[in-house]
């Protein structure tokens, strides 16, 4: 058996809770056994009032990366102009996606430690009148960095574009919803909710539908298909593939915990347990990455390996001496940085005051790395 550090603070997946785990073993019953298809549209329901949206949300059978192509693939036509919003690794990759499906893909970019600027894409949006679909990670988690969805998806409504958001590791951590005039909301039951990483949960509006149903593009029969998904929670209604069965029983246990905890509780514990994170580590004078302080998202801190020691030297001494395994950077903040994951089960302020004790402890006794 793997060993498995007694804190685990990566960037996802993050730990499950005990509560998920035991629903994993439930017996696993046939996909069209009425038991299970009352079941299924039953979560379905939590998750619609979890998203605090009017329409059933979509469940599709992998992991987020899945939810956002298909996310791409059903609402971008081939006429359609894309505005795609850079701050990170996972906004700057929606763009081959965008590019796959539609006419241009247009690219508004800041440096990996910033976020987007709400007046930047207001007026770009009104240099390029013709700009339909706009994209935008809202917690980009290469870089810990967090763009500022509500004022972002206001300007997009104003101008009539569709709005793709990103939330895979905002959504349950801090007040990130689809009200936010998100058309296309993609999010992950594996990080704030503290869930197995098998599903993307979808939550689509009114409009986008219309929009999705007219695209002659839009992708049916097919895995990618988000139009197989809808309504699959209606008596009668056939599921596109055999759901992940477990995966569902899991992903119904944690939104019964959130919903228990209380979605604002939820949101404080994660705040405070990044704030304990960021002042401890100032107080050790480490230099975080993002460029602000309020740049930082409440769900991962990134910060800089002090001089004298690599990420992956720092990584594998909290790893070996403390059991606290943190997560590296990514692509273009790879050997950059490190990450702190305040996201479900890990986002505890006990263990963010752990973390700072253990790196206090290894600072005092450097090994050149």
């Amino acid at each position: 058996m793997l060993p498995i550090p007694p804190m685990m603070l990566t960037t996802g997946p993050v730990p499950a809770y005990p509560q998920v785990l035991a629903a994993l073993g439930k017996p696993v019953l046939y996909d069209y056994d009425p038991a299970f298809q009352t079941f299924y549209a039953d979560v379905i329901e939590k998750l619609r009032l979890a998203l605090r949206q009017d329409t059933a949300p979509v469940i599709m059978q992998g992991e987020a990366i899945l939810g956002i192509e298909a996310a791409a693939a059903a609402l971008i036509a081939r006429d359609d102009v894309v505005l795609n919003l850079v701050s990170g690794v996972y906004g700057k990759g929606f763009a081959g996606w965008a590019a796959r499906y539609g006419k241009e893909v247009i690219e508004l970019a800041v440096p990996y430690d910033d976020i987007i600027d709400p007046q930047a894409v207001r007026d770009i949006l009104r240099k390029r009148p013709d700009i339909t679909i706009v994209s935008l990670c809202h917690h980009d988690t290469p870089s810990g960095t967090l763009n500022p969805l509500p004022e972002i998806g206001a300007i997009v409504a104003e101008h009539g574009a569709y709005l793709i958001v990103d939330a895979v590791s905002s959504f349950g951590g801090m007040d990130a919803h689809p009200q936010a005039h998100v058309d296309i909301f993609i999010t992950s039951p594996s990080k704030c909710l503290g869930s197995t990483p098998g599903l993307s949960l979808i939550g689509v509006s009114e409009r986008a539908w219309v929009k999705i149903e007219a695209n002659p593009d839009a992708p049916r029969g097919s895995f990618l298909s988000l139009l197989g998904w809808k309504g699959a929670s209606e008596p009668g209604k056939p599921f596109p593939v055999t759901p992940s069965i477990a995966e569902i029983y899991a992903l119904d246990a944690a939104l019964d915990l959130y919903a228990q905890e209380g979605p604002e509780n939820v949101w404080a514990r994660h705040a405070q347990t990044a704030d304990i994170t960021r002042k401890g580590l100032l107080e050790l004078g480490l230099k975080l990455w993002p460029k602000k302080l309020e740049y930082s998202a409440p769900t991962a801190t990134a910060f800089l390996p002090p001089e004298g020691f690599s990420d992956v030297a720092l990584r594998d001494r909290l790893r070996d001496e403390h059991g606290i395994l943190l997560s590296l950077g990514r692509a273009d903040t790879a050997g950059k940085l490190l990450r702190v994951g305040h996201m479900g089960a890990s986002a505890r302020p006990d263990f963010a005051r752990a973390t700072i004790s253990a790196l206090s402890q290894i600072l005092s006794r450097p090994i050149n790395s």
